[in-house]
């Protein structure tokens, strides 16, 4: 299928796998609304597209819902389970409302392999948090009215309740050692609000840096362009916890991505979003990975990645859910920094 036929099977798939799914949790105690599937399409080998299906949880009666949009449909379709799919912020290691003590982490430079320690100048990869949050990852350096500012993820840089502006941004993040007020780095300036109930496209935040002297390099070279996914692209990252790791693109405009926020906004519904596997023997990403900027091998961002599977993928190490980039950008009004 051409996309524009792609996308109108994966309208007629998603209307049936809504249908399926309200005959099933009326009929039985152990199917919910949160197992719907996610429709999106799959790249194809001849560069046309496929269906992609995805179901979350491993009950037998998702998985009967899954076999049967597939049978509808035909050949082709592309049917993986992810298990839960979470934020991939770093796991709790801290009481809400402080950093752990204990001496300042070592300075990282800018050829050193660990992402977690402290990073002067900040550099794309590292460690960052609000002071209030565990860790996630420094995507990139966007401009808003000519004024310098980081990119990362909501539940990175706000993602407790209550987070404002002017609240205080560590480098690095509290899990990984920041203190107040020796690894402050800026301040939160903006976010996307996510609500429970409501459908999120983004998981987005910017923080207004305190310095402008910022190493704005990645292993790939300078990022200052944009493109939207089409899918089958082999792409990378630089991350707080797995570093730089390589991947592709299996699914793009994937609607219905479920992810769990835990007990204050519960299962958030995410739409238009992008899917990487890892390539090779190892995980594209990993909790703490969260906030990093997904580039194609050409240097051009893709996305902003947010939230991790337990399964999946050819070498079954877990899919990664990646925001589109534009999309990113576009809700915060910034632009990467040229």
């Amino acid at each position: 299928m051409d996309h524009d036929e792609a996308r109108e099977a994966k309208a007629h798939a998603a209307a049936m796998a809504r249908m399926l799914a309200g005959r099933a949790v009326r009929a039985s105690t152990t199917v919910t609304s949160g197992s719907l599937l996610s429709v999106g399409l799959a790249p194809r080998a001849d560069g046309g597209y496929a269906i992609a299906l995805r179901y979350r949880l491993g009950l037998p009666g998702v998985r009967s819902i899954a076999r049967k949009v597939a049978a509808e449909l035909g050949p082709g379709v592309d049917v993986r389970r992810t298990g839960r799919i979470r934020p991939l912020a770093s796991a709790p290691r801290i009481r809400l409302g402080g950093p752990v003590p204990g001496p300042r982490p070592p300075v990282v430079t800018a050829q050193a392999l660990g992402e977690t320690g402290r990073a002067r100048p900040l550099r794309p990869g590292v460690s960052i948090a609000h002071r209030d949050v565990t860790a996630g990852t420094l995507g990139a350096f966007v401009q808003v009215g000519g004024v310098l500012h980081a990119l990362s993820n909501h539940h990175v840089l706000a993602g407790v309740p209550g987070a404002s502006a002017g609240d205080l941004i560590l480098q690095p993040g509290p899990a990984d050692g920041g203190r107040v007020p020796a690894d402050r780095v800026g301040t939160l300036a903006a976010f996307v609000p996510l609500a429970a109930g409501e459908t999120a496209l983004v998981d987005a935040a910017l923080a207004l840096l305190d310095d402008d002297e910022v190493d704005a390099t990645y292993p790939v070279g300078s990022v200052t362009t944009t493109a939207r996914a089409l899918g089958g692209e082999n792409v990378g990252k630089i991350g707080r916890t797995t570093s730089v790791t390589a991947g592709r693109v299996t699914a793009i405009e994937l609607d219905d991505v479920v992810v769990g926020y835990g007990d204050d906004l519960g299962n958030l519904r995410f739409d238009d979003q992008i899917e990487i596997e890892g390539t090779g023997r190892t995980p594209f990403s990993r909790g703490g990975d969260s906030g990093s900027l997904v580039y194609r091998e050409d240097g051009v961002a893709l996305g902003l990645l947010f939230a991790g599977s337990e399964t999946g993928g050819d070498n079954g190490r877990g899919l990664t859910y990646v925001n589109p980039i534009d999309a990113v950008l576009g809700a915060l009004d910034a632009t990467l920094l040229a």
